[in-house]
């Protein structure tokens, strides 16, 4: 039935024409913005992956930016570290050549008093982003012996985060510390129990159980007076003992930060790794098959061009009922 009313064929037409140009402008947006997934309308629960996953991916950007903070605090102490067992070292050398009698050991002490003094700059040095490991002040308010380093930002199951940390303990690498004695008294040497300015015995050259006893430091040690009895000579085979006892010490501490900066390096290639596996999966959820999209695209146009002239065609096809009345 032909009518003036109703054009079915027009309708269809239409109808088609804007399925078409619907589909057109999804295929568009998909590829001038890179996503098959780009707002929550477009598939809510991969959107709400893909934003989460984007988050947790900025948090361990940081983690990552923090490793490397740590990695190079870690590396100032160790550098601070060596730099100490070689000044240590030529003291070592000091005393063996002092324990030959005859010799002028206050000139000895003079060198020996210059390396002490350097085994202080280093440590005072040793400093990075406001933070020394080496000299430190273990009776101030807040301090603590254990470093942490973020080293992870975790999502459980439930959705609950975690940031997880290297712990680094300078307890034992730490060289100088200007805190009194745990009673109250001052130390020996000035200090607390760092490996250069720890209170050595006498006569074996290991470290006092009692800081504030008598004793000598490896900071603080003097031949200067010292005679060719046989009193001094025992003085300077404590004080051979307790230098090496000290480099021992330093030897054990570099080797504990070698083997956490080992840690920090292996975690942060993780973390990178970790955070390029994220970046492809979310890619996989959300990214548009641009091969497939432009494949796509140029179908639609067809299909576009064709449903205008199927329309054309159709609204031409009321002016024939014009004839019927001429």
């Amino acid at each position: 039935m032909s009518s003036i009313m109703t054009n079915a064929s027009a309708m269809t037409a239409l109808k088609t024409l804007n399925a078409t140009n619907k589909a057109l402008s999804t295929t568009q947006s998909r590829i001038s913005t890179g996503y098959r997934v780009a707002e929550a309308s477009d598939n809510a629960a991969y959107w709400s992956i893909a934003t989460t996953m984007r988050s947790d991916n900025k948090a361990l950007s940081t983690v990552k930016d923090a490793l490397g903070l740590g990695a190079a605090k870690v590396d100032t102490a160790y550098t601070g570290v060596k730099a100490a067992i070689d000044v240590v070292d030529e003291i070592k050398t000091k005393l063996v050549a002092a324990r030959e009698p005859g010799v002028d050991r206050s000139k000895i002490q003079a060198e020996i008093t210059q390396l002490q003094g350097q085994l202080q700059a280093n440590a005072d040095a040793s400093a990075f982003s406001g933070e020394n490991w080496l000299s430190v002040k273990s009776d101030d308010a807040g301090y603590n012996a254990t470093k942490s380093i973020v080293s992870s930002f975790t999502r459980g199951s439930t959705g609950t985060v975690s940031v997880g940390t290297i712990s680094v303990n300078t307890q034992s690498t730490k060289l100088f510390d200007a805190a009194t004695n745990a009673t109250g008294g001052a130390t020996i040497g000035g200090g607390g129990t760092g490996i250069l300015d720890a209170a050595r015995d006498n006569t074996t050259g290991g470290r006092l159980a009692d800081q504030a006893a008598a004793g000598f430091t490896v900071a603080s040690l003097n031949i200067g007076s010292l005679d060719n009895s046989a009193a001094s000579l025992a003085t300077i085979d404590a004080y051979i003992k307790g230098v090496d006892a000290a480099v021992t010490e330093m030897t054990s501490a570099a080797s504990d930060l070698g083997a956490a900066k080992k840690r920090i390096d292996m975690q942060s290639e993780f973390v990178t790794n970790l955070m390029d596996t994220i970046d492809r999966g979310v890619g996989t959820l959300v990214d548009a098959d641009m091969n497939k999209e432009s494949t796509r695209l140029q179908a639609l146009q067809v299909q576009q061009q064709l449903g205008i002239q199927a329309l054309s065609i159709a609204n031409g096809n009321s002016q024939t009922i014009l004839s019927l009345f001429r």
